[in-house]
C-alpha cells in the first residue's frame, strides 16, 4: 500500500511541477558576460592596441602624413580617427547603461555581436565618417599615441571589472543596417573598428608611394 501511495503521489506531483514550469514561460538568458565573451573582449582589445602601435610608433614625418590620393587619409590621419572614435563609441555604451533595462533584450539584440564580428573587420564595404570622428590631420603622432593610450586603458578597465548586465541596456546605432545594440554589442564594437581601420593604415603601407 505504501508503494501504491507513494506511487500516485509522484504522479501527481510531477505533472503540477510540469505545468508550473511551462505556464512560467521559456527561461530567460543571462544579461552579463559570460567569461568566454569578456576574455574575447579583453584579447581583442589587447591585440589591437599591439597592432596599431607597432603599425605607427617608427615612422617617419613623411611615413606619417603621406596620402595615396586626395581623396584617402594617411596614417597619421587614420590613427587619429581610431583615437576620436573609440571615447565616442564609449558614450554610446554609457548612453546605454543610463537607460532602463529592457526585458526584451534578447529578441532585439540577438546574433548582433555576430553581426558585428562579420562587419565590420571586412574592408569591402566603406562608410563616411561622422564630421565629428573625422581627423584634422594636425596632431602629432606623439599626441595622438597619448592621447589613444588613454582612451583605450579605460576601456579595457572597464571590459575587465564591470559587473553590470550589459546586454539588459540598449542604445540605437546612427547607421540603420545596425539599428539597437546592446551594452555588450557597443564594447565590442570598439577593438572591431579598431581592428578595421589597422587594416587601412596597412593599405596605406603598402600603397605603391609609400616612403620607404
Amino acid at each position: 500500500m505504501r508503494k501504491i501511495a507513494t506511487c500516485l503521489i509522484v504522479f501527481l506531483v510531477c505533472p503540477a511541477m510540469i505545468s508550473a514550469r511551462m505556464s512560467a514561460g521559456p527561461q530567460k538568458s543571462d544579461p552579463h558576460m559570460t567569461p568566454e565573451e569578456r576574455a574575447k573582449v579583453i584579447k581583442l582589445l589587447d591585440e589591437t592596441e599591439k597592432q596599431y602601435l607597432d603599425a605607427i610608433s617608427n615612422l617617419t614625418e613623411a611615413q606619417w602624413t603621406y596620402k595615396p590620393s586626395p581623396f584617402k587619409w594617411s596614417v597619421g590621419e587614420v590613427a587619429e580617427h581610431i583615437m576620436l572614435t573609440e571615447p565616442a563609441l564609449f558614450s554610446f555604451l554609457q548612453r546605454a547603461l543610463a537607460g532602463k533595462e529592457d526585458p526584451d533584450w534578447e529578441s532585439k539584440t540577438a546574433k548582433k555581436d555576430e553581426f558585428l564580428e562579420r562587419v565590420l573587420p571586412s574592408r569591402a564595404r566603406k562608410a563616411q565618417a561622422p564630421r565629428e570622428i573625422q581627423p584634422s590631420g594636425k596632431l602629432t603622432r606623439d599626441e595622438v599615441i597619448r592621447r589613444y593610450k588613454e582612451v583605450r586603458a579605460r576601456t579595457r578597465d572597464f571590459a575587465e571589472h564591470t559587473d553590470l548586465p550589459l546586454k539588459a541596456y540598449e542604445a540605437v546605432h546612427p547607421m540603420p543596417a545596425f539599428n539597437v545594440l546592446n551594452a555588450y554589442d557597443w564594447l565590442l564594437y570598439i577593438p572591431l573598428h579598431n581592428l578595421r581601420h589597422n587594416q587601412q593604415i596597412a593599405e596605406v603601407k603598402a600603397s605603391p608611394g609609400y616612403p620607404r
